[in-house]
């Protein structure tokens, strides 16, 4: 397994805008967001393994968030010429197989990958009311044949601390997963 970290994108940063179609059909935009308190965005993969490690937490977490206000939705920007298992098909069944309550989108162009700075699967962006980054960063400190359990604490604690209206602790720790897969002559000038 290659194993990428996240790019830190500075804090403070404004949610770059993206209109994607879900698995559904149905076109989701960032300003469909608006006046949600927490806006979770997660770069994810279906055949990866640091995804699949983490997929039903991932589930769990949005079951357990959006009920208190934080808007959460999913990315897929994989190559899927050279990656089939992440397709928009195969999409629609993870989610389905996971219980994903959250809109799962295809970038096809990976312009949105890019926008975000998004290197690696999975990674996460925490926005607050106003869009802004208030956490970048892993999960938890959990990776695949770890042995360590997969608790989503250091996002929770991003969550828990958005919805309260404070700031995330600056301490934060890279995610680190698969790279994106990007198309042949698409490689950002962060990747490599």
């Amino acid at each position: 397994m290659v194993r990428t970290p996240s790019t830190m994108l500075p804090l403070g940063t404004s949610a770059p805008e993206f209109s994607l179609v879900n698995i559904d059909g149905q076109v989701v935009s960032l300003s469909d967001f608006h006046g949600s308190p927490a806006l979770l965005v997660m770069f994810i993969s279906n055949h990866c393994p640091f995804v699949i490690h983490v997929a039903d937490h991932l589930a769990q977490l949005a079951q357990e968030y959006q009920p208190r206000g934080a808007a959460i939705v999913a990315v897929g920007s994989n190559h899927v010429a050279d990656y089939p298992a992440d397709s928009p098909e195969q999409m629609v069944a993870e989610a389905e197989q996971r219980g994903y309550t959250f809109p799962y989108l295809y970038d096809e162009s990976q312009e949105v990958a890019h926008a975000y700075r998004a290197a690696c699967t999975p990674d996460f962006f925490l926005f607050d009311a106003n869009h802004q980054l208030v956490y970048r960063g892993q999960l938890d400190s959990s990776r695949p044949e770890s042995g360590i359990p997969v608790t989503g604490e250091d996002l929770r604690a991003a969550l828990d601390a958005v919805l309260a209206g404070d700031k995330p602790t600056e301490d934060q720790r890279p995610s680190l997963g698969c790279n994106i897969k990007w198309k042949p002559g698409n490689e950002p000038d962060y990747f490599g």
